[in-house]
Order: structure tokens, then sequence, then C-alpha cells
């Protein structure tokens, strides 16, 4: 493999204050963390004020986005991977049963109720908002470029592990 010491793509150390111009030497795990970071943080912090969390309204998102009402068993499968822990799902569920925004038939499938309906799109008029601040200043066309590429950076890592180590 080829030696990238030296050139514009030479891996430097993390710097929040890296100028333009050193700004592809800068390590992507780093920047991706810190904007995970801040961008959850905004948005929990919007959430927690009317006393609702990120994974609840993942949860109402998810009851109500498919073509069939989901059993509890399929939510958790399906969001577990984005929660803090293995039970945190299974516990949402259990809480937005207790608020009375989520009902479960005899089939054992979930519904929204009214209430949950109503809490699913303040939750999302509020996501809107946040949303609105972090792309303050950011084209849909910037933002666009910015997914495709960190697309392709997932693709190059997660690509095809049979080609062997490249160093």
């Amino acid at each position: 493999m080829k030696s990238l010491i030296g050139t514009t793509t030479d891996q430097a150390p993390a710097n929040p204050a890296a100028t333009d111009d050193v700004l592809a030497t800068q390590p992507i795990g780093y920047w991706c963390g810190l904007t995970q970071t801040a961008v959850t943080r905004q948005l929990r912090d919007a959430m927690a004020k009317i006393d609702v969390t990120q994974p609840q309204y993942w949860v109402l998102n998810r009851v109500n986005g498919g073509p069939a009402a989901p059993s509890r068993e399929e939510v958790v499968a399906q969001l577990t991977h984005l929660a803090d822990g293995p039970y945190e799902i299974a516990r949402v569920v259990d809480q937005l049963l207790h608020r009375a925004w989520l009902r479960i038939d005899d089939g054992q499938r979930l519904y929204l109720t009214d209430a949950g309906e109503a809490a699913r799109a303040r939750l999302r008029e509020l996501a809107t908002e946040v949303r609105s601040v972090v792309h303050q200043g950011i084209s849909d066309e910037e933002y666009v470029a910015a997914l495709k590429v960190l697309r392709k950076m997932v693709a190059n890592v997660e690509g095809d592990e049979t080609s062997g180590d490249p160093f």
C-alpha cells in the first residue's frame, strides 16, 4: 500500500479549530461522533422539556409506520440496535402502554391511541424544529452531498471483507 504520510490525506490529530486547508486530514470518526453527540443532545433536551424521550418517539413512529400493526416483539427487534441497551425498547413499550399512547389488541398487536397519535405528531413537529436549527446555513444539496460521502465511507469499510488486509 502506498504511504500517504506528508500528503493532504495524511491523518492528523482531531482538532476542533482546524482550518479549511487542513480539514481533509481530520479524522472522520471524531467529527461524526461530535456531530452525533451534539445533534442527539439537542433533540433529547428538546424532548425532555415535554417529558418524552427519543426512544419513545422511535416506538411511536414504528407502530405508526408499517403496513400492518407490529407486535411488541417486532418493535423490540427492529429498534433495539438504536437503543442504549437490550431492554430499553421493551421498557418504552410498557411506558407508552401505561401513558395510554399505545394499546394492544387480543392478537398482541400494537396500535397508537388518539393520544399517542397526537404525541407522535407533536414530536414530529419538534424534530422538524430541531432539524431546522441543525441545518441552518446548510443547503439541501450540501446535506445530500454530506450523506452521500458518509454512505460511501460506510460502504468502504463494511464492503467486501474477503479482499484481505490492505496493510
